[in-house]
């Protein structure tokens, strides 16, 4: 066990180095957060009202959780850039545990989720967001974004495994998150939405996520429907993300396994 955490400590330092010499990486992280903040903060505030508080408000979960949606592309990109210079060869090569490899570049990943939300979370102050129900509380909301942005980095992971190409990763990332994010309560409230999609948009996954993140920061929760998810967010997102990291975990440690046999 010692050994297993002394070696992912050595790959997530790996990893920060080797985002310091090509800073350009840097950018999914720093300037597309900041800009979905003033995009969706500023130019639909000011077209937009929510009852119970403002727009800015409203949206800053939504945003958060998008941001932690782009692990998915992140992390399995930079698995199959791992697979493709034959770094994972190397790392096959040495004594070091299999299983720090993946959870060396997931903490990485969440390291850097964790930097977007301090950015988007002082852009989004700027804006007029405000948290409403303590520190406590606001810091078991962000403990549940970075959670979520851990099990979709295990998911990248088990893509990047799985698929071992940029084009279908890209692609598939893309077609998982558009549904998931737009389908949701995250941007706006489903309320105006036909019966039928209004139940999806409710038991959207994303849509509990974000639902917690405005209870736990006081911000508005308007259009959360009816059911288990709009009742009891926290719960269901904390049985979400526990059920994906029992899924991906092991077949990601398994697909990565077969890999290295190749």
């Amino acid at each position: 066990m010692t050994e297993t955490l002394s070696d992912v400590r050595a790959l997530v330092g790996r990893h920060f180095r080797h985002i310091y010499r090509i800073p350009e990486q840097l950018i999914s992280v720093t300037i597309m957060p900041i800009a979905f903040v003033l995009i969706f903060g500023m130019l639909f505030g000011s077209a937009m009202t929510v009852e119970g508080g403002s727009y800015q408000e409203y949206i800053m979960a939504g945003i958060f959780i998008q941001v932690m949606m782009a692990n998915i592309s992140q992390t399995a990109l930079g698995v199959v850039g791992d697979l493709s210079n034959g770094l994972v060869d190397r790392f096959r090569s040495l004594p070091i545990s299999r299983s720090a490899v993946l959870i060396g570049r997931t903490t990485a990943d969440m390291a850097l989720a964790a930097w977007s939300c301090v950015l988007m979370a002082g852009v989004g102050y700027l804006i007029g967001w405000r948290i409403h129900n303590g520190l406590p509380k606001a810091l078991a909301a962000f403990g549940l974004l970075l959670l979520l942005g851990f099990a979709m980095s295990w998911l990248g992971a088990l893509l990047g495994l799985a698929l071992r190409s940029t084009e279908s990763v890209n692609a598939l990332a893309f077609m998982a998150m558009m549904p998931l994010v737009f389908l949701s309560n995250a941007f706006v409230p489903p309320d105006g939405l036909p019966t039928w999609l209004r139940v999806v948009a409710e038991w959207n996954p994303v849509s509990m996520v974000v639902t917690a993140c405005r209870q736990l920061f006081g911000n508005p929760t308007v259009g959360v429907g009816t059911g288990l998810p709009a009742e009891h967010p926290i719960a269901m997102s904390l049985l979400l993300i526990g059920v994906i990291l029992a899924v991906v975990v092991p077949l990601s440690g398994r697909a990565y396994s077969t890999a290295t046999a190749r």
